[in-house]
C-alpha cells in the first residue's frame, strides 16, 4: 500500500534540466512510498523508500528513495532546530536527494539519471550516475558523468563525453557542454496569451526561455547532414544556426578534408567557412568527385 504524507516545506529549487521546471515558487510538498516514510526530528530529515515519488506543482521527482533535509525558515544546516518545530510551519527544505532510477518530468521535459542531488543554498542541482539524458521536445542531452542545472545563473553543465542532438538530427559533441538560456520577450500589457500549464507558470525553461548559446570544451565535433566539424573549442548559437569552432579545426565531407585553425559552420545550410590563423595557412584535401558542396577556404557560411 503506498503511504502519503503533505510535506508544508518550502523548496525554493530547480532541477537538473535546462528545458526542466523550477521548484521556486514555495508551498507543500506531497510525497509517496510503498514502503513508508520516516521522519527523523532530531536529523531534521524525512526519507521516503520504495518507488517515492515528490510533486510539487507540475514537477514530478521518482525515485527508489527520496530524503529531503529541512531546517528553521530563514537557518543554516548547522542550527539546531527547535523542539517545537516540525517537517512545517517555519520550516524549509535545504537540501533535496534523490537516488536510485531517479526521473524528473514536468508536462513536456524528462531527465533520467542513478543520483540527484539538490542544493538550494548553492542554487544547483546536480544529477549523475549511468545514463544521464535530458528530453526535451526541440533536444536531447546525453553526458557520462554529469548533468548540472544553475537555474539562477539560467546555465546548464553537461560533463563527459556531452552530446546535443536536435530534432532535425544535427549533433554537438564535446568533453564539457555549457548551455545558456534567455528569458522570454515580455508581452504588452493586455496583449492576448493561451492559458499556462501549472509547469509553464513555475519558470520553465521550457517555456519562458530559450537557448541562447551553447559553449563546448574539449574534443568538439559538430555533425550536419554532410559533414563533420572538429576542433579544441566551440560556440553554437541556436537563434542564427551559426557554430564557430577554435583550435586544430578539421573539416571532413566524404573524403575531402580541410585543416585550419577557426571554422563558422551554418548548421541549416552546411555551409562553412574556414580561417586561417597568422603563419598557419589553411590545407586541404580534395578528392574529384566528392567536392560538391565543400567550400574552397575562405568561402563565407551564409
Amino acid at each position: 500500500m503506498i503511504r502519503r504524507i503533505a510535506l508544508a516545506l518550502c523548496l525554493a529549487a530547480g532541477v537538473a534540466s535546462a528545458q526542466m521546471a523550477e521548484l521556486n515558487q514555495g508551498g507543500p510538498i506531497e510525497v509517496t512510498a510503498r514502503d513508508g516514510i520516516e521522519w527523523r526530528q532530531n536529523e531534521q530529515v524525512v526519507i521516503a523508500r520504495g518507488a517515492a515519488r515528490a510533486v510539487r506543482g507540475g514537477v514530478t521527482i521518482d525515485a527508489d528513495l527520496l530524503l529531503a533535509r529541512y531546517r528553521p525558515r530563514g537557518g543554516t544546516p548547522a542550527e539546531p532546530r527547535p523542539a517545537s518545530e516540525g517537517p512545517g510551519g517555519a520550516s524549509e527544505i535545504w537540501r533535496l536527494e534523490a537516488e536510485g532510477n531517479v526521473v524528473i518530468t514536468t508536462a513536456t521535459d524528462r531527465a533520467e539519471g542513478d543520483r540527484a542531488i539538490h542544493d538550494i543554498d548553492q542554487a544547483v542541482m546536480v544529477l549523475n550516475g549511468r545514463n544521464l539524458r535530458l528530453t526535451s521536445p526541440d533536444n536531447v542531452l546525453t553526458a557520462r558523468d554529469s548533468v548540472e542545472y544553475w537555474p539562477q545563473r539560467r546555465m546548464a553543465v553537461a560533463r563527459g563525453d556531452a552530446v546535443v542532438v536536435t530534432k532535425d538530427d544535427k549533433r554537438v559533441r564535446a568533453d564539457v557542454l555549457v548551455a545558456y538560456f534567455r528569458e522570454a520577450p515580455t508581452e504588452p500589457a493586455g496583449a492576448p496569451r493561451p492559458q499556462p500549464t501549472r509547469a509553464a507558470s513555475e519558470n520553465a525553461p521550457g517555456s519562458d526561455s530559450n537557448l541562447e548559446k551553447v559553449e563546448a570544451y574539449g574534443r568538439v565535433e559538430i555533425r550536419t547532414a554532410t559533414e563533420v566539424v572538429r576542433g579544441d573549442t566551440g560556440v553554437y548559437t541556436p537563434p542564427n544556426s551559426i557554430a564557430r569552432l577554435l583550435g586544430n579545426v578539421r573539416i571532413v565531407r566524404g573524403d575531402n578534408v580541410l585543416t585550419g585553425c577557426e571554422a563558422i559552420v551554418n548548421m541549416d545550410t552546411g555551409i562553412s567557412r574556414l580561417v586561417a590563423c597568422p603563419n598557419v595557412p589553411v590545407r586541404g584535401i580534395i578528392v574529384p568527385g566528392e567536392g560538391q558542396g565543400l567550400p574552397a577556404p575562405g568561402a563565407p557560411a551564409r
